[in-house]
């Protein structure tokens, strides 16, 4: 297997293609086949013996990677061969394959491409932290991103919009400038061209701004403390710029402004809960197109040392991948799962006592396009999990461990598969409308499904269904369409969203 390896101090000219043995997996580790590897500045830094780690040489860079895992070592449980994943693995990236912790390894959707689950975690997960956990941000506050192009600086963008900010992005170029346009900045200024304090006064009406993202320093940083908010928040999340700054303190001081590190990795191996709670909604907001990676370009195993050398000059734009083979496109949108419909259902009538009796196809056909109804609710039990596990043989912890999920799982429950709530629709199906004479029925499949909102014990369920088609058999069967939609009780997003197919035999 190929390894692009640092094997002495040095930049990304340093680094040397090796022909090494394929790698195994210890006690609980994984192997993952690289299907692409992000690129970071922590990479440009550890091969030059700058970053917080320093791994024993020979040592190949690239800490976030996506693939598929090979091996899965003792103890490991639930992340099996054959998986499609994302991991952290800090280095070893540059690489076809690399071994990581499996507590670094996460599962990813089948319709995330490998290049943007590759790109996702450093920039996003550091970004949704900085803003979120650390400077806790609030709807209506005003956010300004220092190096705004960049990978993080983008990912704050973003997110900082999706959040409901207003964001001022601070930028080099005119041109990276109009990319954090396009990513929600609402203004911007070129720090190349124009004073930051100055242009900072006029865009506050000299108020300042509640949040500085930092994951440059250098020159700009004195400015941009000077531009903060009474209790505004500076984030420090790195020195892209090469400088680390000197602030003069009595600038907090005076403004009642807090200065705060932004360690993404130590956060993530200290707060697993909070972490994982993150990525769910990183993946969540990924899914439904609120965030989207910004690619600059994808290089080779080969041309590696270049992407690092671009993001060395400050030429990349959003992120730079490194990708090891010729990838698969993910699904279509064409045969996508539609989307969530919960909020935009149109209210059924009452529903009668039992479901609906009919007694012929023809008053089936009366309700066709239309409503028939929705279910009680039902209660989700730690039980029926359990059982769901043992159907399925999938006992990955956070779905039958209460007490780790007590500790590490955003809601404090384990969490339902997602296919469990889809498994519960023919149940809901039989609530909702009976036949007569039916003489033979069966589940004939599902064309579209979608999982928008985690389910977890104790939660509670029901499901509203629209009879959408109905379509004669050549064997003298009724094929039957329904749109099912699975609601969560107090949440926004329903729990799945199927169409799903039934055929019946009438005697």
């Amino acid at each position: 297997m190929r390894s692009l390896r640092s094997h002495r101090i040095g930049g990304p000219a340093s680094l040397q293609l090796d022909q090494i043995e394929p790698l195994s997996a210890g006690k609980g580790e994984v192997v993952v086949a690289v299907d692409a590897c992000g690129v970071n500045f922590p990479d440009l830094l550890i091969i030059q013996d700058q970053y917080q780690f320093k791994p024993e040489r020979p040592f190949a860079p690239g800490g976030e990677v996506a693939g598929t895992v090979v091996e899965a070592g003792e103890g490991v449980g639930q992340i099996k061969p054959g998986m499609r994943v994302l991991a952290l693995c800090g280095w070893g990236g540059f690489a076809d394959q690399v071994v990581v912790a499996a507590n670094r390894v996460f599962p990813v959707p089948d319709q995330l491409d490998s290049v943007t689950a590759a790109t996702t975690l450093y920039t996003y997960g550091t970004a949704l932290h900085a803003l979120q956990d650390r400077a806790q941000l609030q709807q209506g506050e005003t956010v300004l991103v220092l190096g705004a192009a960049g990978g993080v600086g983008l990912a704050a963008v973003e997110l900082a919009t999706v959040m409901g900010a207003t964001v001022i992005a601070a930028a080099s170029t005119d041109e990276k400038l109009g990319v954090c346009r396009e990513k929600g900045a609402a203004q911007t200024i070129n720090y190349a061209k124009e004073d930051l304090r100055e242009r900072m006064k006029e865009i506050t009406g000299k108020k300042g701004v509640d949040v500085v993202v930092d994951p440059v320093g250098g020159t700009y940083a004195e400015a941009a403390l000077r531009s903060m908010a009474w209790e505004g928040r500076y984030l420090v999340i790195g020195f892209a710029a090469g400088d680390i700054p000197k602030l003069p303190f009595n600038v907090p001081l005076l403004k009642g402004c807090s200065v705060m590190g932004v360690f993404w990795g130590s956060f993530a191996e200290k707060n697993p809960g909070q972490n994982l709670q993150n990525l769910m909604q990183l993946m969540q907001w990924m899914q439904v197109g609120n965030i989207r990676q910004k690619i600059h370009g994808q290089y080779t195993l080969e041309e590696a040392p270049k992407a690092l050398q671009d993001m060395a000059g400050r030429k990349v734009q959003g992120k730079a991948v490194v990708v090891m083979r010729e990838l698969q496109p993910p699904a279509s949108k064409a045969t996508s799962a539609p989307k969530p419909q919960a909020t935009e259902q149109p209210e059924s009538a009452p529903r009668p006592d039992g479901p609906l009796q009919l007694g012929s196809l023809d008053e089936v056909k009366a309700y066709l396009g239309k409503s028939i109804g929705r279910t009680d609710w039902m209660a989700i039990t730690q039980e029926m999990i359990n059982h769901f596990a043992d159907a399925t043989g999938d006992h990955q912890w956070i779905h039958v461990d209460e007490e780790r999920a007590a500790h590490e799982l955003p809601e404090g429950r384990c969490l339902a598969h997602g296919y469990m709530s889809l498994s519960l629709i023919s149940k809901n199906v039989y609530e909702l409308i009976n036949l007569d004479n039916v003489r033979l029925s069966f589940n004939y499949g599902t064309n579209r499904v979608r999982f928008p909102q985690a389910v977890y014990a104790g939660d509670r369920l029901r499901m509203h269904a629209t009879l959408d088609k109905l379509e004669p058999r050549a064997d003298g069967g009724m094929l039957i369409g329904l749109s099912c939609t699975m609601e969560v009780e107090g949440k926004e997003k329903p729990a799945c969203v199927a169409e799903v197919m039934s055929v019946v035999y009438i005697s």
